[in-house]
Parts: C-alpha cells; structure tokens; sequence
C-alpha cells in the first residue's frame, strides 16, 4: 500500500482538495487528484493510496450520493476523519469578461442549489449545464467551453481565470462535510468528543422493521445526527440505510445499539468510528453511561449467582 498518497476528488481546485489541505498530515502526503469519488475510493482499495478524501453531505442538499453508494457496496472500506468546509462559490471567468456577457454557466451540479436565487437576480438568461466538479467547471471555462463558472475562489489562479463575484451563497454557513476513508483497521481510540457510522439492510419490507432498528439507538441512549435511505437497486422498495450517530464504537452505549441492529438486520456494515470535527461531546441521558452499563450487567450476574441486589456473597 502507498501510504504516503492520499486521492481526493479532483481534478486540481476543487472544494474537496481545500479540504483536503486542512488535515496536517497532508503537508506529508502526495496528493493525487481523481475525475470522480469511485476512482478516488477505488484507489485506496487496491493499495494505489493509503487514504482518499471525499465529500459526503452538504447542509443545502444532503447526502453525496456518489460517496453514500460507495461505502455501502464494494469492498469494505472505514471512515478515520472527517473535515467541516464552509462552503462560499466565485463566478470565475476569463479575463475581461463582464457580466453582462455571460450566457452559459457550469458547476458541479450540487453547486447549483446553492447558487439559484443568485442566478435568478443576476444572470437570468444564462444556461446552466453540469460539470464533473466546479474545478473541472473551471477548466472548461478556461477552454472557451463556457463563459463563467460557480467554484472556489481558489481556483482561479490554477485556471488562468478571474473571480468577477466573491461570496456567493443562497444559504448562510453553507457546509459541506468530507470524510477521509482508508482500508478496514482498528479505529482510532475515543476522544469523547467522537461520531460512528453504519450501513444496513432490513431483514424484510415489513411494518415496524425501520422502528425497530431506531429503538435500538434510543433504548441506549443514542443520539443519531444523520439518517439517509438509498436503493440497493434490487427493485422498487428495497432500500439500505445509512446512519451516523453520537459516540464511539468503543463506548458501550454505542456498542450495545449496533449488535442490536445486528441482531434485527439481514447485514450490517460497520463504516467507522472517529472523531467529531466539531469537537462536540454528546449530553449523555441519566442510565447510559459506561459505568452504569457496567453496573447493569454486573446485576444480572450477580443475580445469576444467587446474589440479588442488597445481599453478600456466602463466605
């Protein structure tokens, strides 16, 4: 495994490489783009990078589902850290372009419900097509392809360009939230302050099937911050559900939740446990400690024992 390459998606300027560049051990690594996140994660599963980073949920438009789907099928790979990035897009555009002039646009396509009611007001005419990612947006521009695109102002200068709009959001603290994946190891120790995330298959369509997995998190106590649903392409109706959720595999109200689900569920994929990039610890309820998990099955033995509560053990 080359562990000193980590791919992202690419190519060079994209949101995800800024990402990417926040993490310390990057001053270290090789940074390899790649033209979409299945190459970037394919990459790691054949030993070519030791890590890829990716994006996977935006707080306009939810989960990436490029990103979402990967992680649920194919080889199994693990999440070890994930980066936060306030998202803010430039029109980058070819020297001397004014704005007046401007009839063609491009950008990733989750760009673009970040920037509608800005294009609405500002560029009305103007055709919107996708492009690969908002660097690659760039590069067309660059080509004569289109005349502006939505990226990072930081893009510009690899692409010959000029950020003509600075700041452009539709949505106040817009974020998008990458995660830096790697081959199945043992996670990294608790930090307190951390998030777990998990793949699963109900074992039938049936009603009550998706309660019962959500009993489970709050029987222990388990607080979930996000729940997405994606078709296994199995037919209409058959769905994998992804969730992350506050803690640690380690902690065991976080451990007790996922062999529930392992007993409920036809698969179970275990996707990582690392920590939060927010650093926030969870408000953890009254019984769903560690300790008081300890003093609960310390109970049931002792009352396996013979020994139930108030009474000493026989000399």
């Amino acid at each position: 495994m080359t562990a000193g390459r980590y791919t992202y998606l690419g190519p060079e300027g994209t949101f995800t490489e800024a990402a990417l560049r926040t993490l310390p051990e990057a001053a270290t690594r090789e940074l390899v783009p790649m033209l979409s996140v299945p190459a970037a994660l394919d990459a790691v599963r054949t030993g070519e990078a030791g890590g890829a980073l990716v994006p996977i949920e935006n707080s306009v438009e939810g989960g990436v589902t490029a990103t979402v789907d990967e992680l649920a099928s194919g080889e199994p790979l693990l999440i070890y850290r994930e980066v936060l990035l306030p998202i803010a897009f430039a029109l980058l555009v070819r020297p001397g372009t004014e704005l007046e002039a401007i009839k063609t646009v491009t950008g990733h396509p989750v760009s673009q419900p970040q920037v509608r009611r800005w294009l609405e007001r500002n560029l009305p005419d103007a055709q919107w097509e996708s492009a690969a990612s908002n660097a690659d947006g760039a590069r067309l521009v660059q080509e004569g392809r289109f005349d502006a695109a939505f990226a990072g102002e930081f893009a510009a200068a690899t692409y010959g360009l000029e950020p003509l709009v600075t700041d452009i959001h539709d949505a106040q603290h817009a974020t998008t939230r990458f995660v830096l994946v790697g081959r199945p190891s043992r996670p990294a120790a608790p930090t307190g302050a951390d998030k777990t995330s998990v793949a699963l298959w109900l074992r039938s369509d049936r009603p009550g099937a998706l309660l019962e997995v959500l009993q489970e998190f709050v029987a222990c106590g388990v607080n979930l911050m996000r729940i997405e649903s994606r078709p296994t392409g199995e037919g209409i109706g058959r769905y994998c559900f992804q969730i992350d959720c506050e803690g640690h595999l380690a902690d065991r109200r976080v451990g007790e939740a996922l062999m529930g689900l392992h007993r409920l569920c036809s698969e179970v994929r275990f996707l990582g446990s690392y920590p939060r990039a927010d650093g926030v610890r969870p408000a953890l309820q009254p019984g769903t400690t560690d300790g008081d998990f300890v003093a609960a099955a310390e109970w049931v033995h002792r009352s396996l024992d013979g020994r139930p509560e108030g009474t000493r053990p026989p000399r």
